[in-house]
């Protein structure tokens, strides 16, 4: 059983920072690309940022380009997101996904394996 645990999010005022943390556990999880999607109330699941396995090939969608960096941590299966100069329309619920494979893709429907999720709030 593949387990992806996403921590770090929460309420915090336009220009501030959050860091998201993703962990991934599971006997039978092996290093894979990862990636982190955002969905807001009404709208589709979007692509937020992607990495390979090797953490050398990233993708970020360009609506978060220049402000969040995505990364890879120690341990082979966890993955963060340093999200800075945050806006009232980030506001959405931030998810971790995993995908067989080692290079990385921008649909949903690509990633196998997914967190439940973490709210991030933008509001003054």
């Amino acid at each position: 059983q593949v387990q992806l645990v996403e921590s770090g999010g929460g309420l915090v005022q336009p220009g501030g920072s959050l860091r998201l943390s993703c962990a991934a556990s599971g006997r039978t999880f092996n290093p894979r690309a990862m990636a982190w999607f955002r969905q807001a109330p009404g709208k589709v699941r979007d692509i937020v940022a992607a990495i390979s396995v090797s953490g050398l090939s990233t993708y970020y969608s360009e609506t978060v380009k220049g402000r969040f960096t995505i990364s890879r941590g120690g341990a082979a299966n966890t993955v963060y997101l340093q999200m800075n100069s945050l806006k009232p329309e980030d506001t959405a619920v931030y998810y971790c996904a995993g995908r067989v494979g080692v290079v990385f893709a921008t649909t949903p429907h690509d990633y196998n394996y997914w967190g439940q999720g973490t709210q991030v709030t933008v509001s003054s």
